[in-house]
């Protein structure tokens, strides 16, 4: 694993592989960033934006953002395991100023008081947890994205994962086993 543009460009990724996470191949990665820059309807930049990484692992996503500009990342994760590497790769990568690690559950995290919004949302729920959904209607109900913004949900190609009404899903990119769902709240 490595970051694969920006200030950070080549630099490795420590990551772990168990039975809970899953590291986002770099081929897939560079997709949704590639998507996320050249797309005519997404028109959330990466320069200067807040990115809130949940499910986050070990920060494969996020440190991708940091690397092209993000002004701040908050990193969501309950494993401890990805966590310390997490960490470890911070740390590495001399990033730690705009890096926020939250341990624990999302609900938590999102319940607490927010001094800023956010651009850009990077779900990566393990393939089997459907609880996520709780998470984005959460979000909404708080508010805590900007008008321009973007929600990047990483699912497992078959998954038939239910929105309702909540986000209008702007597109859909299937890489192997993943699905990538690019989409933007009501």
């Amino acid at each position: 694993m490595r970051i694969i543009s920006g200030f950070l460009k080549g630099k490795k990724l420590k990551f772990l592989k168990n039975s809970t996470t899953r590291p986002l191949k770099d081929s897939v990665k560079e997709n949704i960033f590639n998507i996320l820059k050249h797309s005519n309807f997404i028109s959330v930049k990466i320069e200067n934006s807040n990115v809130a990484d949940i499910y986050s692992g070990i920060g494969s996503f996020g440190l991708e953002c940091i690397s092209r500009g993000a002004k701040k990342v908050d990193f969501i994760e309950r494993d401890n395991l990805a966590l310390n590497i997490l960490s470890e790769n911070l740390n590495a990568l001399s990033v730690t100023k705009k890096a926020k690690i939250f341990n624990g559950e999302i609900e938590k995290f999102l319940n607490k008081k927010f001094d800023e919004k956010f651009d850009i949302f990077f779900f990566d729920p393990p393939f089997k947890d459907l609880s996520f959904v709780k998470s984005l209607n959460l979000i909404k109900k708080k508010e805590i994205y900007k008008t321009s913004h973007v929600l990047v949900i990483h699912r497992e190609k078959n998954s038939r994962d239910n929105y309702g009404n909540l986000i209008k899903i702007v597109n859909t990119k299937n890489y192997g086993r993943s699905k990538i769902i690019f989409a933007n709240f009501y």
